[in-house]
């Protein structure tokens, strides 16, 4: 019966054990190899072997198990389609309009493109032109564009890596250039790049600058990190020292430059293109189809924001009116106004998410429980009272508190709102339920985003110039962010 060892430190032992064997079985014969030499070099070679049993699919063998085929790029193009679509009826002159139609006409073209596009990046100083000279010399039967990148991981301060990312996603396959073990900055853009679906190659360069057990090693560590596609090169080897001994007795030295060590590399990445060329021309019309969805996304949200804004700010005013005229406790101020069923309805209406008056007040009462577990309600009352308390004549009017908490509360609700039908799909007609996880999440960084004290102070100021016109508000200095 054939057992499969799954347990690594089991499998480790009896892979050590068996090096220790094998050294003292070889001791006696073995001439001019150090003992720690090679020791080293069999537990690596052991553990080569034991990843190799437990190595994970590289990036090839989870590209054969990815739904990837023309009809899943024209469906995604369709998707990215409709939202531009959406945009051009309910924004019909925006600006963005022409360039995103002609970039969704350009996708429709890549489809049938057959140059594949190879990025060469990683950080400074780890070969990635000498890299790039050599494979252009190499042949290939497959029509390649290679295109290196600006070094990664640069000390500036503007957003230079993902613009340099965001170049990398519009190519086919990636060359991930590395010139030792992996800092936190690399495993981070490396896990980016898996996490798009990026296929990718890493690239262990300038092999031949380690001693050959640190050389094993770095590579073993490197293929146990990633669970992935892992190469070592010497792109452009060390020179080595020549010494010939003539027959009459003289030496003769000279420098010589050793062809580059790249063979694995190209091995692997002709193979992938030549399996999965037309496969990786598609998977990149997806990820493109969907970077221009996303960014027609943010214009159509922009533009429908624009439109609620003046909404949640009349809801918010008329919630004030109301519970300044007839102060009630806070849960009905809740159930009344703060969380209004018609704003709802409209804002709904504007994100195409519909909603019946039924369905909106059942948000409503949903949006002020939630309200009330999260303390949102006591936080806001104790904020807004810290700051009417700086004038006297104002914070003894039995219903400003009240009057500006419900507005505040009503704008909080309302952002709410925005911010969770903004993270829904385009054109979706669906009201029926809401996650109220997501809800949840979503009304506690609203709320810390109007928190801040200096927003607090403008807002209570617009409050009490509708609520007590005749009264000018004093000035409020010193006042500090009620934190619960």
């Amino acid at each position: 019966m054939l057992v499969k060892l799954q347990r690594p430190i089991l499998v480790g032992g009896l892979g050590l054990s068996f090096s220790l064997w094998m050294l003292q079985s070889w001791h006696d014969s073995i001439v001019q190899v150090g003992e720690f030499g090679l020791l080293s070099a069999l537990a690596v070679g052991g553990g080569l072997w034991l990843f190799q049993q437990n190595r994970p699919k590289d990036s090839l063998e989870q590209l054969d198990g990815m739904p990837v085929d023309r009809a899943t790029g024209e469906s995604a193009i369709a998707k990215t389609e409709a939202v531009i679509n959406q945009l051009a009826q309910e924004a019909e002159n925006h600006l963005a309009l022409e360039t995103l139609r002609e970039q969704i006409a350009q996708l429709l073209l890549e489809l049938d493109r057959q140059e594949i596009k190879v990025a060469v990046t990683g950080g400074k100083s780890v070969g990635k032109s000498t890299l790039m000279q050599v494979l252009q010399n190499v042949d290939t039967r497959n029509l390649v564009s290679l295109e290196e990148t600006a070094p990664l991981f640069r000390e500036v301060s503007d957003n230079s890596d993902a613009a340099i990312l965001a170049e990398v996603a519009k190519s086919d396959f990636v060359l991930f250039l590395t010139n030792g073990d992996l800092t936190d900055s690399e495993f981070q853009t490396l896990q980016q790049l898996k996490a798009a679906n990026q296929p990718t190659i890493l690239v262990f360069n300038k092999q031949d600058q380690y001693l050959t057990d640190e050389s094993a090693s770095i590579l073993l560590s490197l293929k146990q990190r990633m669970q992935g596609n892992v190469v070592a090169t010497a792109a452009s080897p060390i020179a080595i020292k020549v010494r010939k001994h003539e027959a009459d007795g003289s030496v003769q030295e000279w420098m010589e430059q050793p062809a580059p060590a790249i063979q694995q590399l190209t091995q692997q990445l002709d193979e992938v293109l030549v399996q999965q060329g037309q496969r990786l021309v598609w998977l990149t019309t997806i990820r493109k189809a969907g970077l221009l969805k996303a960014e027609a996304k943010n214009w159509l949200n922009g533009t429908r924001r624009d439109r609620a804004t003046p909404i949640i700010e009349q809801y918010q005013w008329i919630a004030a009116a109301a519970a300044f005229a007839n102060p009630v406790p806070a849960l009905d101020i809740l159930a009344t106004a703060a969380i209004n069923a018609q704003m709802v309805m409209d804002l709904g209406n504007i994100y195409q998410q519909k909603f019946s008056l039924e369905q909106a007040q059942t948000v409503a009462g949903t949006m002020g429980s939630l309200m009330l577990k999260l303390g949102l309600v006591e936080l806001s009352t104790k904020a807004i009272s810290t700051v009417l308390k700086s004038n006297a004549v104002t914070f003894v009017a039995g219903g400003v508190v009240q009057g500006v908490s419900a507005a505040y509360l009503t704008r909080v609700a309302g952002l709410s709102l925005v911010e969770y039908f903004q993270q829904q799909e385009i054109a979706i007609d669906s009201g029926t339920g809401l996650n109220l996880e997501n809800l949840r999440q979503t009304l506690q960084k609203v709320f810390g985003q109007n928190q801040q004290i200096g927003f607090l102070q403008g807002f209570v100021k617009q409050g009490m110039k509708r609520l007590l016109p005749e009264v000018q508000p004093i000035e409020v200095v010193g006042v500090q962010k009620v934190v619960g």
